[in-house]
């Protein structure tokens, strides 16, 4: 499903105008964005957290030429899906 179809599916679910809807999901990713840049989880029971981890800087090959390079330590966003949403799909 691309964004597209992600606000047709909003609009549909919801009864709001496509223009309502893309405008909901752009807030929900602002948000979620905005949060994980400060450093916040967003929590949402039964669907899943958004969270932040921290990769320590490290050591890796480039495999071209087998040298080793140094790979800086960074925030990556993650996502870990609540009860209710594995139950729902599995």
């Amino acid at each position: 499903m691309n964004k597209s179809e992600f606000v047709n599916a909003i609009a549909e679910e919801t009864g709001f105008s496509k223009a309502d809807a893309a405008r909901a999901a752009d807030a929900f990713v602002d948000v979620v964005t905005n949060a994980l840049k400060k450093g916040d989880s967003i929590s949402l029971v039964g669907f899943g957290t958004f969270s932040i981890k921290r990769r320590e800087a490290r050591t890796g090959r480039n495999p071209r030429t087998g040298d080793p390079i140094k790979i800086a330590a960074s925030n990556i966003p993650s996502f870990k899906a609540g009860k209710a949403l594995k139950d729902a799909v599995n």
